[in-house]
């Protein structure tokens, strides 16, 4: 993950310097027609691995493959629904919705045709993805992770040098390369995995899949309410300001997403454990779990994001050739709303391993809304640009926060003063804390290389401190001291050897 990283903040950098500002911003607020149906993805998997980690807690290998069979027929339907509703869509979107130069329209159009297919193929992939997630795989992601990351970085060089319409290349070999990667999905698992059976007239269940669809409905509520509002975000940003601002989004959102990757990843692992110790009955344990996941979470990326917060517009100006207006804004902010969202984001694992989410499903769909809701208002009264991820850290941040740790309490019975000490109050005194000296020691130096080490090594050094003396417990001392001991001894026999 972190060779991806790197990769693919270097492939953005190509991409955007041989596209242009205007180009690029087309390409994320019509690819994010698209890309908003990866929000879709995420939830379906994880409703699809909720099932399948549940019945792998249980110990029932026959039961996996009646999931695995009924998700199977359920995505395919999904695919075709979302096929035939972007295409509907798509009218719209170019009658009068989108502020795209005239003469870039028709490469507009293919993009998004290119983009659609590779959605619905995608879309039908999620039961393996959910596979892979049930089992823990994480070998399997890092390879194929690193595949994909090399194969976008070809497709900029292939980019950089034609001679051929930029845009619309660029559009059609990144949907060739999600097709590619989803056929290596396919094919690896039916070879590796025993419930990766094609056979729904054997394997049906009526009543597992009433289950599933009403589990399913529910988290596609949630996930299509908030692939809404941060799509339609784009929308409104391309409606006032034109598609330089989508640009300038589309940066932020690259950003976020690159210093997430190790936090995400982790989430990836736990995710199923949390799973499975509920369908064993664990609760205790899955909610140990779960707040253990957050702060670790937390910590993942305030590492990596503070000292970005920070030194973001001489990183910028060394990524980027020309940094588009506002861009320095919108990362600095998105990096803030991600922050705060660690702080609820594993728990929303446990109420869906839990199982009664009506409620809660609900109460979020409505929240997600408001961030676009209140954007278009301070748009239509003259307020700046960058108020759009104000209202994200208002909404998902702050309000969303409150409600799942709410339904975490009464759902799972989450001891609020156990999350208060083990979870809220390390990791915002520590981040605090963090922010405060290292942008402190900004004053006494010019923005350069010196002072980006210098703000990495303060962060880094006020975090080892305060986890040191003030936040560690007892277990994680002792599996710190573990892990260290069992390098030690790795490294030693190496050289022994």
């Amino acid at each position: 993950m972190g060779i991806t990283m790197f990769v693919s903040l270097y492939t953005t950098r190509l991409v955007l310097n041989a596209l242009g500002a205007t180009d690029f911003g087309i390409f994320n607020v019509v690819g994010g027609a698209i890309a908003m149906l990866g929000f879709l993805n995420a939830s379906m998997a994880a409703a699809t691995q909720r099932f399948m980690s549940y019945a792998e807690g249980e110990g029932k290998p026959e039961k996996k493959k009646s999931i695995f069979n009924i998700s199977m027929v359920l995505h395919v339907v999904v695919a075709v629904l979302a096929g035939i509703a972007l295409l509907i869509a798509g009218y719209f979107f170019f009658n009068g919705v989108l502020n795209i130069p005239a003469e870039r329209v028709l490469a507009a159009k293919v993009v998004y045709g290119s983009l659609i297919v590779s959605t619905m193929f995608t879309v039908m992939t999620v039961p393996y993805d959910a596979v892979l997630n049930a089992h823990e795989n994480m070998k399997y992601y890092a390879i194929v992770g690193v595949i994909e990351s090399l194969l976008k970085l070809g497709i900029a060089f292939v980019v950089v040098y034609t001679l051929s319409d930029k845009l619309i290349l660029y559009g059609v070999l990144m949907a060739a390369e999600a097709l590619l990667v989803m056929v290596i999905m396919r094919i690896y698992c039916h070879k590796k995995y025993e419930e990766c059976v094609f056979a729904p007239r054997k394997y049906w269940h009526k009543g597992l899949m009433k289950e599933m669809v009403s589990f399913s409905g529910w988290s596609f509520l949630g996930t299509g309410s908030s692939m809404i509002s941060q799509y339609g975000m784009g929308i409104v940003l391309n409606s006032f300001f034109g598609a330089i601002l989508n640009a300038a989004e589309g940066i932020a959102y690259q950003i976020s997403g690159q210093l997430m990757v190790f936090s995400n990843n982790m989430l990836k692992a736990v995710n199923p454990v949390i799973t499975k110790s509920e369908g064993e009955g664990n609760r205790a344990f899955m909610i140990l779990t779960s707040l253990r996941t957050t702060k670790m979470s937390f910590y993942l990326l305030s590492i990596f994001a503070i000292p970005f917060i920070i030194e973001s517009n001489y990183l910028l100006g060394i990524w980027l050739k020309k940094v588009p207006d506002w861009a320095v804004v919108f990362v600095q902010l998105q990096l803030i709303r991600a922050i705060l969202e660690q702080l609820t984001v594993p728990l929303s694992t446990s109420i869906a391993a839990q199982g009664e989410i009506r409620m809660y499903i609900i109460s979020v769909s409505v929240i997600n809304i408001l961030p676009i809701i209140l954007t278009y208002i301070l748009f239509l009264n003259g307020f700046p640009p960058y108020y759009m991820f104000l209202t994200f850290i208002f909404g998902w941040g702050i309000v969303k926060g409150f409600v799942t740790i709410y339904y975490m309490k009464k759902n799972c019975g989450l001891s609020l003063k156990e999350y208060y000490s083990m979870v809220l109050i390390p990791c915002v005194v520590t981040s605090l804390g963090m922010f405060s000296i290292a942008f402190g020691s900004t004053y006494y130096l010019p923005q350069s290389f010196t002072r980006l080490v210098l703000v990495g090594v303060v962060s880094s050094a006020t975090f080892i401190i305060f986890q040191r003396y003030f936040f560690i417990t007892p277990s994680e001392k002792q599996l710190l001291n573990r892990i260290y001991n069992l390098t030690k001894t790795k490294i030693l026999s190496i050289r022994v050897k």
